[in-house]
């Protein structure tokens, strides 16, 4: 069996591996900090492979540069052997739900979230501190002591994470924003999917320097706009010189050719649907293979089915991946094409079903061309301050926040990217607006979509109104709006919401549940040497342990878990037996052999969990009978 490494991608490790396959005469050994042995790159030989002609050093040429800027690209190559524990308490729907709400700096949490959730995230909203003079970011000096650091800055959040208020006396006001937003983009664009689209927010102060990082980052062909976003119906009359009524919002694409065309305007109703209610009888015929989207998906028999006004009559039933089953009499629907357009739609694959609106039919390639293309200028349909305040005080009966976005705004990028099944990230999540439009975004339209939303718990100012109401940290307001909102948009919608996912797995930053073992020979003791017998932090659950190990293996965070209690032995199935997990002391044969008998792409135990060393001897030879495909790790 092998370990799990119990820690974030190594990016440069990773580089390396690429850049050996390329040029392998470039990557040689070299020495690492602990005096073993690590592959590096040989920059002379990788030169002279790259160019005819050499840029030497004290050249001068195009580029964009701050202090402090190679450590910004170190900081985000760097792993992290920090974990992500699960809250059950916090939560709504932990069990089922397919939202997550994670706690803590959003750096070490977007290095977690590589191995899992590289290249699956649809679209990234995040409004990042505008570095205003006033805003509190992320320190990220990991070199300066913690008790150092408070009495330098006197900010610590709950966590021990590093915060300083960046005033413009601040001589480096400029470089540690720069500092904050590089590392961080640099790993979300990991993230995104090769269809995906971030948008960003920003105002006047840092939008140039932002908008070079994003060329830098994600290539300035994948430049898509800069979006104008009116925050105010009207001007201050205060204002000085100028009266500021607009905010930006910088659109970049992973990969700009694939990018589907953003349109804030849907087709209308009339061209989406394949349904119309003055038909009261018509018989239409199905293929095998016709996509279905009630929930989850699934396929519809092949079959003719009978239309009958406001429901649908299926000659089979509908069956789902998961195995369950839906009644004809759920679907409501009646048909207004002819059999001809009923078969091109199955053809192109375009026909689907679900609960809110019936038989539905996606938008072919030809109709997603003549989609009216977004505006740089967002106006009144897209929200404003004023309303961002109401939305709070709908939730709340107070205004917690002062820059909070609307709804309307969120709601409707979003709808630009088309993501109707897909992940949606924002790892600035502040007062939570992101996920309130995610849900009611699914509510109007019948979609899918499921959120991530990371926020380091700033504390809350004690002469606040949040702080007098209970709210000791920003990531307490944004999980009860969400569980606000939820209720709210349930009530709203009545049945036709009750099926939609309003709930959020909770996760909190952490150290490693493991034990630091990295010692010298001389620094051992044999008090220290008992406790390392078991490698787990004594306070860790089995359900912080399960995290981790979903982590390292890269199984989705929102994946369906299941304790099951094999000869007196909890034991966890995760993602319907994809991964197999026990963590449980005095294991048997018979507890291995049931577990392989399942037959898992992964099995994983504790270290020292087997009971005796003939089961340890017979371990691999269990697996090698009944599922010798299975991978087999050890915590």
């Amino acid at each position: 069996m092998d370990k799990l490494k119990m820690q974030s991608m190594d990016k440069v490790q990773e580089n390396i591996r690429k850049i050996q396959a390329l040029f392998p005469n470039a990557v040689t050994e070299c020495a690492d900090e602990r005096g073993g042995v690590k592959r590096c790159v040989d920059f002379d030989v990788l030169k002279q492979e790259l160019a005819d002609t050499l840029i030497d050093e004290r050249e001068l040429r195009y580029q964009f540069t701050w202090p402090d800027k190679q450590k910004s690209v170190l900081l985000a190559n760097t792993p992290t052997n920090k974990t992500l524990r699960p809250c059950k308490e916090e939560s709504v729907d932990f069990d089922s739900t397919q939202n997550l709400y994670i706690e803590g700096d959003n750096l070490e949490v977007l290095k977690l979230l590589q191995e899992t959730y590289l290249g699956k995230i649809k679209m990234i909203y995040i409004d990042p501190p505008y570095n205003t003079g006033n805003d509190f970011v992320y320190n990220d000096d990991f070199s300066q002591e913690a008790d150092e650091y408070k009495e330098n800055s006197g900010q610590l959040d709950e966590q021990g994470n590093r915060l300083f208020q960046n005033t413009e006396s601040n001589g480096r006001f400029h470089t540690d924003w720069l500092n904050m937003i590089y590392p961080r983009l640099r790993l979300a664009k990991d993230l995104l999917s090769d269809d995906g689209v971030i948008y960003i927010s920003i105002d006047e102060c840092e939008i140039t320097n932002l908008k070079t990082i994003c060329n830098e980052v994600f290539g300035s062909k994948n430049f898509v706009d800069t979006l104008h976003w009116k925050k105010k119906k009207q001007p201050s009359f205060l204002a000085k010189h100028t009266a500021k009524v607009m905010e930006y919002v910088l659109v970049y694409a992973k990969n700009w050719e694939s990018l589907e065309k953003l349109s804030i305007e849907n087709l209308s109703d009339a061209t989406k649907k394949v349904v119309n209610l003055t038909n009261q009888f018509s018989v239409r015929h199905f293929k095998k293979g016709v996509r279905v989207k009630y929930g989850t998906n699934g396929v519809i028999k092949k079959g003719s089915y009978q239309i009958k006004t406001m429901s649908v009559e299926y000659l089979d039933d509908v069956y789902f991946d998961n195995g369950r089953t839906i009644n004809a009499v759920d679907v409501k629907a009646q048909f207004s094409v002819s059999q001809d357009k009923i078969e091109k739609y199955i053809e192109d694959d375009l026909l689907f079903v679900t609960v809110n609106y019936g038989l539905r039919r996606d938008v072919s390639i030809e109709e997603s061309k003549e989609r009216k293309a977004i505006t740089d200028l967002l106006l009144s349909e897209y929200g404003d301050n004023q309303e961002s305040d109401k939305e709070q005080r709908e939730i709340f009966g107070e205004k917690y926040f002062d820059y909070s976005k609307p709804i309307a705004l969120i709601k409707n990028l979003t709808k630009a990217v088309n993501t109707q099944e897909h992940l949606i990230l924002d790892f600035f999540s502040g007062s939570a607006t992101t996920a309130h439009a995610v849900m009611q975004l699914n509510a109007e339209d019948g979609g899918n979509r499921k959120f991530v939303m990371v926020q380091l718990p700033e504390p809350c100012d004690e002469k606040s109104e949040a702080y007098k109401a209970g709210y000791k940290n920003i990531c307490e307001i944004g999980k009860e709006r969400i569980r606000r909102a939820g209720a709210k948009i349930k009530r709203e919608n009545g049945l036709t919401a009750q099926d939609l996912d309003m709930g959020f797995r909770v996760l909190k930053l952490d150290s490693s549940n493991m034990k630091d073992v990295y010692y010298r020979p001389e620094e051992y003791s044999q008090s220290m040497l008992e406790g390392l017998a078991d490698n787990i932090k004594p306070d860790r659950t089995a359900l912080d342990l399960l995290f981790q190990v979903m982590l390292d293996l890269g199984k989705p965070l929102s994946a369906k878990i299941e304790e099951k209690n094999i000869a007196g032995k909890s034991v966890f199935n995760v993602d319907d037996g994809d991964l197999v997990v026990c963590f449980e002391s005095n294991i048997t044969s018979e507890i291995v052999t049931e577990i392989a008998k399942a037959k898992p792409l992964y099995a994983v135990f504790r270290d020292s969990g087997l009971s005796s060393d003939s089961v340890a001897a017979n371990f691999e030879q269990i697996f090698a009978t009944y599922s010798p495909n299975t991978v087999r790790k050890v915590l």
